[in-house]
């Protein structure tokens, strides 16, 4: 079986970003992220660069920085790895907020 290095090279762009957007809401509050608003320019700043990261390999050019565009399937994985990942980070918190000052 071929690799398929755009595939990977996209799909390792995509998934960094969704994670640290999501993890920057996290951790930003020792309450849980769903019971503290974010600032309006942190949460405009956050929706922009996930409508950025999402679309840009489906641009026209994204060829040129080696993306290609990702099955709906791998989409939805990532989204759930991301939430899942965030559903840990705010599992581990107290622990973390306990041993701190």
């Amino acid at each position: 079986m071929d690799p398929e290095p755009g595939r990977f090279r996209t799909g390792w762009f995509v998934e960094s970003l969704l994670t640290e957007l999501a993890i920057a809401l996290v951790v930003r509050t020792r309450r849980p992220f769903f019971r503290s608003r974010p600032g309006t320019l942190l949460m405009a700043s956050t929706a922009g660069v996930l409508v950025l990261a999402l679309a840009i390999p489906y641009v026209p050019y994204a060829a040129v920085l080696g993306f290609e565009p990702l099955p709906p399937g791998v989409l939805a994985t990532f989204v759930a790895i991301t939430l899942l990942y965030v559903a840990a980070t705010e599992l581990a918190k107290p622990f973390f907020y306990r041993g701190v000052a």
